[in-house]
This record gives structure tokens, sequence and C-alpha cells, in this order.
């Protein structure tokens, strides 16, 4: 048996598995409509708006750190440079995650940039967080509030192309990553999504006791995207257009769950609840939290 299977069978005697709230409200990148998207205080809102689950984004630095970020550069849409000054588009792009180390990342302002795709999004300077900051930070928080304990979902950003060049090999990315949430003793609230099979089939040979989750946002189906991997997830979450009667028929029939992305009003809310999805990813948590049972 491989170490990183003795760890994780040794952390979850000490932290037994948690059941899946009845319908999962998550938080997509905290709550990227009212907050500066994957940071410390876009979770802690999402906590007060009464999220089940917290969903981000991971990346890796050029020194192996964990940290918060849905693009593999610096986003020019939204991040200033250290110095406060907008950063050049394409000088964004070349600022690869992967070639930096966190120090410098850290250094670069993601929160007080007007972002026109979200006009409602506060304002204010903030970084791209460590992994483990923001876990340490949303326990805090839900204790500090007297809320539920927090799950997490985290998605691994991996594309055969961008292996060794915008992030470590699949197996690297995971056992970093799943390093920090063991550390955190919360790998028992913890579910690994990805759009690449690779990672999750990663995790589900070396740590099969975590959930996974399979994104889709193409049209070829439920058969056809199940079987691009060995195993069944926990969870089939496609682009919330997909989502059918049907395909909600099909999934639960197999055991697996539908939690689809990223839902955005009340009445698309309203359509899928109707539809028996077990779960919504938003970037509005307070717009659509009114179509929980």
């Amino acid at each position: 048996m491989s170490k990183p299977l003795l760890l994780l069978l040794a952390l979850l005697l000490k932290t037994p598995p948690q059941s899946p709230a009845a319908f999962d409200l998550q938080g997509h990148r905290g709550c990227r409509g009212l907050m500066p998207e994957n940071t410390v205080p876009a979770m802690r809102r999402a906590l007060a708006l009464g999220v089940t689950t917290l969903e981000m984004d991971l990346a890796i630095s050029q020194d192996r750190q964990v940290l918060l970020s849905h693009d593999p550069y610096l986003n020019a849409d939204f991040v200033l440079g250290p110095d406060g000054q907008p950063l050049p588009p394409a000088e964004g792009k070349a600022l690869r995650l992967f070639g930096l180390p966190y120090a410098a990342i850290r250094r670069y302002d993601v929160g007080s940039k007007p972002y026109a795709k979200f006009p409602r999004q506060q304002k204010l300077r903030t970084y791209k967080p460590l992994l483990a900051e923001v876990i340490d930070s949303a326990e805090a928080y839900a204790r500090l509030k007297h809320l539920p304990a927090p799950r997490y979902n985290l998605e691994t950003k991996t594309t055969p192309a961008g292996d060794a060049v915008l992030h470590p090999a699949p197996a690297e990315f995971v056992d970093l990553l799943l390093a920090v949430v063991a550390a955190k003793g919360t790998l028992a609230r913890t579910t690994i999504q990805s759009f690449d099979p690779r990672t999750l089939e990663v995790v589900h040979r070396r740590y099969p006791a975590v959930q996974t989750a399979l994104l889709v946002e193409n049209q070829d189906g439920l058969d056809a995207n199940l079987q691009r991997l060995s195993f069944r997830p926990a969870i089939y979450s496609p682009q919330h257009r997909l989502v059918t009667p049907a395909l909600v028929q099909a999934c639960h029939q197999r055991g697996v769950r539908v939690i689809p992305w990223t839902v955005n009003t009340a009445a698309e809310a309203a359509r899928l609840r109707a539809q028996q999805v077990d779960g919504l990813i938003t970037d509005y948590p307070d717009m659509v939290r009114g179509q929980q049972p």
C-alpha cells in the first residue's frame, strides 16, 4: 500500500466521513459575484450567506505551494501589479503562476480593480491565498459564527498541454493538494473536481475514500462522459444548460449526484430544483439560496 493511501486511511479513522447535505449550495470561487474570486473574503462571505460547500480553483506555484487561482497566470482583467498599476494583458499572461514563487504572487492585488463582469463585486485590496490559509480561515469563521463545518470542492486546473508548463503533472498536483487537506483534517469534507479525467483517476487510485466530481461542458452525453473514467464519480457536474430531467434521472439511477454550474439567476435555480438536482454552484449565493426547500 502506498504512503499517501496509508496517510489517508489513518486520517479518516480520526475524522469520520460526513454525509453530504440533502441540498448542496456551493459558492463558486467563494461568491465571485459579490467578492473578489478565490480569496479569503469571498469564502467568508459565502459562509455568511449560508453555503454548504466552498468551491474554489487551485494552482501550484514554482515553489510547490498550493494556492487559489482559476487562471494559470495573472489575469489583467482584475489583477493590479504590486505598485497598484494595471497590468498589460500580455504581461499578465506571461506571469505564469507555476513559474513564480508564492511570495512574488502574493504581492499582486486581485481585488481592487473594478471587474466589469461582476458590477456587484465589492472592491478591496486582497491577494491570491494559499489553500492552507483558506481552510484555516473558513474553519475559524464557521466556529466563530456557530455555522456547520464547511465542505470544500477543490478544482484541479490541469490539462495535458499544461503539464510541466502551467502546472505539475496530475499525480504531483493531487499529492500536493491532498497533503494540505490531510494536514488540516478536512479530507472527509472534501471533493476533488476536474474537467481532466487524469486528475480524478489519480484521486481514485491513490485516495479512494476522497469524493470526486466530473466537470462537464460538452454535449457528448452522460454515458460518453462517464466512460472517460475507469470508475463512477460521486458527482456529475455539468454546465447548467445541459441539465434535463432525463439526465438527472439517469444519474440518480447510477447512484451519482448532479450538481450543475454556474447557476446565477433565481429562475434558473428554480428550474433546476424542480428537476431534482442535488445542489447548485453559483456566483450569487444570496440570489439562489431562496430556491432551497
